[in-house]
């Protein structure tokens, strides 16, 4: 082999070690399995286990020194008059100060019948993603501010989504972009789904993946086709109720769908990382092309 392509070879093999590198599998796994532990009891809130899992997000955010919006990562709002939710919000301030929303549900159904359900999928797997992109852009710094929201009480309604955009940290007119993962840790097909295109057809050009390993489709986000539409199924339904553009990595429901069966054990580590090297290369190509994701709909109509 000549000294010419023995060059293009380790520069091609030097490409290749920078990409896997860009998500951490050892801690993305940790963080799932410590998530949908029998510890974290399914992170209903009010229980002992929302506790744990409050707390363990909040200290990964301190560990990746995220920004605080006030004193805490801990946003309280009011669930009843007797329970309170907790938003866990931290963000990476950016060259410009348009912010992109990168958000994950952190609460569960906990246990029912006696019965713990442990919500693997549904969503430590989100979670444990949105700490990979925190700890990629915390070493990688973006061009736009990022936020990184832990919503609580996605559950009972999108409660702290609902309450974010309410009472956003930051003027609501400023937010491009809302990133939301629920659901991206198993299909047996190796097919993630980035819904909200059909809304938003200026973002579909940034949905685009060279990875193999990723079946990346585009859809469920068509009115009037019943649960086949996502549009409204998750927490970026609170953002695209205020005219700001979303994409929702999900997939499909699984038989384990809010059962006891979703469980770490059954979920599938190299899917799983595989969509979260993905999302982070597409959140990668948002990042650098603000021309696109800075249209407004109502500005576009």
């Amino acid at each position: 082999m000549s000294n010419k392509y023995v060059i293009i070879a380790l520069l091609l093999c030097s490409h290749v070690s920078v990409v896997k590198s860009q998500v951490n599998r050892e801690k993305l796994i940790a963080d799932i399995q410590t998530l949908s532990s029998v510890e974290f009891a399914g992170r209903k809130p009010g229980t002992d286990g929302h506790e744990k899992a409050r707390l363990y997000i909040s200290g990964r955010f301190n560990e990746l020194d995220l920004h605080k919006f006030g004193a805490d990562y801990s946003h309280r709002f009011p669930l009843n008059d007797t329970l309170n939710g907790y938003n866990i919000i931290g963000y990476i301030p950016g060259k410009r100060e348009e912010a992109i929303v990168i958000s994950a549900h952190y609460d569960h159904l906990g246990e029912r019948k006696g019965r713990l359900y442990l919500g693997a999928d549904d969503n430590a797997s989100g979670v444990a993603g949105l700490l990979a992109l925190a700890a990629y852009f915390s070493s990688n710094p973006p061009e736009h501010t990022l936020i990184f929201a832990a919503f609580d009480a996605e559950e009972m309604g999108l409660r702290g989504a609902r309450y974010f955009v309410a009472h956003p940290p930051v003027p609501l007119k400023t937010v491009l972009l809302n990133v939301n993962m629920d659901m991206i840790g198993r299909n047996d097909r190796n097919e993630l789904y980035a819904s909200g295109t059909y809304h938003y057809p200026h973002l579909t050009p940034l949905i685009k993946t060279d990875n193999r390993h990723i079946q990346l489709k585009t859809g469920h986000d068509i009115p009037g086709t019943g649960p086949a539409d996502w549009t409204t199924q998750s927490d970026h339904a609170a953002f695209h109720d205020r005219h700001i553009p979303f994409v929702y990595f999900g997939v499909e429901d699984h038989p384990d769908y809010h059962t006891p069966n979703d469980t770490f054990e059954n979920s599938q580590p190299n899917f799983f990382f595989q969509a979260v090297q993905t999302i982070l290369d597409i959140v990668n190509k948002m990042d650098s092309n603000s021309s696109l994701i800075g249209v407004r709909p109502l500005e576009r109509n």
